[in-house]
């Protein structure tokens, strides 16, 4: 088996979404530890750079929803919060 026919089927695999924001969350930080540790070829560097845009599309997407959720159970209308 190819090296790149190796890369491309890790890749794919890594490519499902995330099964919680969590989740993404771990993988994105994997992701850009390997990417600052500078160990990665070019060709993975930019597949790892585009994953990391869906992962960071994704928590925003989630963050989005959860915020909507809590509005719409707050009222529409966050209330501020008090320490007590």
């Amino acid at each position: 088996m190819s090296r790149t026919s190796s890369t491309a089927k890790t890749a794919s695999k890594d490519a499902a979404a995330p099964s919680s924001y969590e989740h993404a969350l771990e993988e994105l930080e994997r992701l850009v530890a390997a990417m600052e540790g500078q160990n990665l070829p070019l060709d993975q560097l930019l597949e790892s750079y585009r994953r990391g845009a869906e992962l960071l599309g994704f928590c925003r997407d989630r963050l989005q929803a959860v915020e909507q959720q809590v509005k719409v159970l707050d009222g529409e209308g966050l209330k501020p919060w008090e320490a007590s």
